[in-house]
């Protein structure tokens, strides 16, 4: 079910949750970029729905062993590391909670830094899969811009090693298969646990442990909403769906919450 046009009073009411509540915790999926021209995964048109080979890239035993999904993931790269991805209305909408005031933390599922570039200050995006703006070597550990990679990938090299010790490199971004930062796992779950507000944005919230922060906030007695452009895993714990257009929606929320 996709409505396009969410009621109004659902919206202002979701607002008026937000003005009222003291700490906010959002958490964000890949639908939140879509409108800035970053694919989803999963969605109908989503990057592994339409090339099941790029899921392969987001495996970690399959990059680390096999060189042609290796040359797919740097030809990713280097066709969304273009530097034209853009913060979009609903990041802005974010940020616009931020200036409110009442935003404790971004968690985010996203390695595309647009909340950051959006207005959010660094130290409240907790970025539990990593970053796509940041390249390291699985061998010595040695982390450098990724963009330094992407120029080597342009001038020809399609599976650009380690300069240091000959590793393999790939985006400090956590694939499957690979364990998770603890410190970041415990601090969006901590920081879900001690919100009064949870908005759940553009996530399948099928992805454990990241969407634990949903029955984490609701445990908690915090309210719980849920915008994105289909029905999630999760809506059972929520106390508003919104099924729509993410943007929009973000955007009218955020609004109401300003009229007060």
């Amino acid at each position: 079910m996709y409505e396009e046009n969410v009621p109004a009073e659902v919206l202002d009411e979701v607002g008026e949750w937000l003005g009222a509540a003291r700490r906010v915790v959002v958490f964000t999926g890949a639908g939140i970029s879509t409108d800035s021209g970053i694919p989803d995964f999963r969605g109908p048109n989503g990057l592994w729905t339409r090339n099941p080979l790029a899921e392969r890239t987001s495996t970690l035993s399959h990059y680390l062993g096999d060189p042609e999904v290796r040359r797919v993931a740097w030809e990713g790269r280097v066709r969304t590391f273009n530097g034209t991805a853009e913060p979009n209305d609903g990041h802005r909408a974010i940020a616009e909670i931020h200036a409110m005031g009442s935003l404790a933390a971004v968690v985010t599922q996203n390695v595309d830094g647009l909340h950051q570039a959006g207005g959010v200050p660094e130290d409240r995006v907790v970025e539990v899969h990593g970053t796509v703006k940041w390249a390291r070597c699985w061998g010595c550990n040695d982390r450098r811009p990724m963009g330094e990679f992407i120029e080597r990938v342009r001038a020809g090299d399609p599976d650009p090693r380690c300069e240091l010790c000959g590793g393999i490199v790939k985006s400090d971004t956590i694939l499957f298969g690979q364990a998770l930062v603890p410190e970041v796992i415990e601090r969006a779950l901590t920081e879900a646990e001690e919100c009064d507000l949870l908005l759940a944005v553009g996530s399948t919230l099928q992805v454990s442990p990241a969407n634990m922060v949903v029955p984490r906030a609701r445990a908690s007695r915090a309210r719980v909403v849920i915008v994105n452009g289909e029905p999630t895993a999760m809506d059972g714990y929520a106390d508003r769906v919104v099924v729509g257009s993410i943007t929009p929606a973000l955007v009218s929320i955020v609004a109401a919450a300003r009229r007060g």
